[in-house]
């Protein structure tokens, strides 16, 4: 199935580019998600035409997403109590929604789904950099200092 990318998909294209894909991934992801369109005439004389809107929003989303990365690069380290042993092993763990909640409280809007954790939840005691995708080309880092409570 050919579609038209509405946006840059990682791994896929850029915003305008006609790529060929499975049709279940097509139909039951990309078109329901407003992220492409069917390659058929009508549609791709249409794109042409709204092109330059398209590229102007992207690049707007881009900058509000440079914004807030460089935002949340400036944050101090993150603090979050948490119940652990004596040897600094946590009782549970720190997962992307209690880092989303707490980077929140200190003034940047995070979504839990925008927070990656490489190595998964954190289990320790101590500090550790965590990553932000605050857009599919922009990565932000943020500081998380897990502390005993």
């Amino acid at each position: 199935m050919e579609v038209i990318l509405l946006e840059n998909i990682g791994n896929l294209g850029d915003l305008g580019d006609k790529v060929d894909v499975k049709a279940g991934y097509g139909r039951n992801f990309l078109i329901p998600q407003g992220k492409a369109v069917p390659a058929t005439r009508f549609n791709v004389a249409e794109f042409e035409a709204r092109r330059a809107e398209l590229e102007a929003a992207a690049a707007a989303a881009l900058a509000e997403a440079q914004k807030r990365a460089d935002a949340l690069n400036a944050l101090e380290p993150i603090v979050i109590g948490a119940n652990a042993g004596e040897e600094g092993k946590l009782f549970g763990s720190v997962g992307t929604r209690d880092i989303a909640e707490a980077i929140t409280a200190a003034g940047c809007e995070v979504d839990k789904s925008e927070v990656r954790l490489p190595e998964g939840a954190l289990r320790d005691l101590g500090e550790y950099e965590v990553f932000i995708q605050v857009h599919g080309d922009v990565t932000a880092a943020v500081t998380v200092a897990v502390v005993p409570e």
